[in-house]
């Protein structure tokens, strides 16, 4: 697995990033410690399998930090990697090992979530160089999946924003089309490509708007708000708690992170690059 995200900062700037513990706690986990080459690890409820830490630093220089991590058994590997993308910006590059998109389907092995889970912590990472508040990071220990935001747009702003298939593809980063009333369908990659689409339970423009997601529940998104700004709240409920859709949750969070940095940055780039 390959990620590849914009981080508006230069590389040396980012590079202590990686690995300040102060800095990483702001970012990347709850817990992190790092003193390289000794010590390196985060853990906590944001970090997956984050009752302790699980990591070990391999390699680090100045433009790359390389690790082990112990998941669901197995030693993973995790590279970073910092290109300087100009004077002021920085294109980063993560690999991973041990990442199965059969995991993600099927819920077998945690390391399912680590596209996901990758994609929240790098967003984090460039919004903390933008100098924004932060998108809350998913809960690994809880199977409530419920996030609350405050958006710098009216809530017909962002009622289009995730109903429109071209503007929910811009900023998710991934082919959406929305038949945009009850009993349409929602279908992730297309319509013509996805033969299991999921189905508009409810479209209340301004509003709310809700998704049924089959085996991963019902997805909720609730607006409230004045004076140009919007609470949104999203909700996914109706899933088998023993097997719960952390893989899906964990890319709705990035999404909520990106669908805000859309709405209130201009000239808006995406982090995460295609």
């Amino acid at each position: 697995m390959i990620i590849r995200a914009r981080i508006p900062a230069p590389v040396a700037d980012v590079r202590h990033a990686l690995t300040d513990p102060a800095t990483m706690r702001v970012w990347l986990a709850e817990h992190a410690e790092a003193e390289p080459p000794a010590r390196f690890g985060f853990w906590g409820r944001t970090t997956p399998e984050g009752d302790a830490p699980h990591q070990r630093l391999l390699h680090a220089d100045e433009r790359t930090v390389r690790f082990a991590w112990l998941l669901d058994g197995e030693e993973t590997t995790t590279e970073l990697t910092l290109d300087p993308d100009g004077d002021e910006r920085t294109i980063l590059t993560l690999s991973q090992t041990h990442f199965d998109f059969q995991d993600v389907i099927t819920g077998k092995s945690i390391r399912g979530v680590l596209q996901t889970y990758w994609c929240q912590v790098l967003t984090n990472l460039a919004e903390h160089f933008e100098g924004r508040a932060l998108t809350p990071m998913q809960d690994y220990t809880s199977t409530d999946l419920r996030v609350e935001v405050e958006i710098e747009a009216p809530p017909s702003e962002v009622f289009a924003a995730i109903t429109e298939s071209e503007s929910v593809t811009s900023w998710f980063g991934y082919p959406i089309e929305i038949e945009p009333y009850v009993g349409g369908r929602l279908a992730m990659g297309g319509l013509d490509n996805n033969p299991d689409p999921a189905t508009v339970l409810e479209l209340e423009p301004g509003r709310r708007f809700s998704v049924d997601w089959g085996d991963s529940g019902i997805g909720v998104w609730e607006l409230a708000g004045s004076g140009g700004r919007t609470r949104l709240t999203l909700v996914q409920s109706g899933f088998d708690e023993a097997r719960p859709p952390l893989a899906a949750w964990g890319g709705f969070l990035s999404g909520v992170a990106e669908l805000r940095r859309f709405l209130e940055v201009p000239n808006w780039q995406p982090v995460i690059m295609e």
